[in-house]
C-alpha cells in the first residue's frame, strides 16, 4: 500500500507564489520507480493533469496553462515531490492532488494512469 499526503496549499493574491509538497510512503518496497504527478480540480470541472516528473527526474511535463509558471521537482531520498507555483492566477484556484504509480520511465498525465492519490490541498488565488 502506498500513502500520499500533500501540504502547502493556502490563500494567495494574484501574482503570488506557493509551494506544494507531497510525501509518498510505502511499506516493504521502494518508490524509486514511481512517477509522481500533480493534478487539480476546480469546482464544477474535471480533474486535470498539471505536471508530472519521471522516477529519476529526467522527464517532466507541464500543462500548457501552467508552463513557465510552475516547476516540479522531486527528492527520492525523502520520497518527496514539490510543485513551485509562481505568478498565480485566479484560474489556478482548485484542489491540488498529488498522485503516484509504478512507472520506471514514463511521465503520464492522465488521471487513470495513477493508482495512488492524496486527499488534496486547497489553493485559492484571489484577484
Amino acid at each position: 500500500q502506498v500513502q500520499v499526503v500533500e501540504s502547502g496549499g493556502g490563500l494567495v493574491q494574484s501574482g503570488g507564489s506557493l509551494r506544494l509538497s507531497c510525501v509518498a510512503s510505502a511499506s516493504g518496497f521502494s518508490l524509486d520507480s514511481f512517477v509522481m504527478g500533480w493534478f487539480r480540480q476546480a469546482p464544477g470541472k474535471e480533474r486535470e493533469g498539471v505536471s508530472c516528473i519521471s522516477s529519476r527526474g529526467r522527464t517532466t511535463y507541464y500543462a500548457d496553462s501552467v508552463k513557465g509558471r510552475f516547476t516540479i521537482s522531486r527528492d527520492n531520498a525523502k520520497n518527496m515531490v514539490y510543485l513551485q507555483m509562481n505568478s498565480l492566477k485566479p484560474e489556478d484556484t482548485a484542489v491540488y492532488y498529488c498522485a503516484t504509480t509504478y512507472s520506471p520511465t514514463m511521465c503520464p498525465i492522465m488521471r487513470d494512469d495513477y493508482n495512488y492519490w492524496g486527499q488534496g490541498t486547497q489553493v485559492t488565488v484571489s484577484s
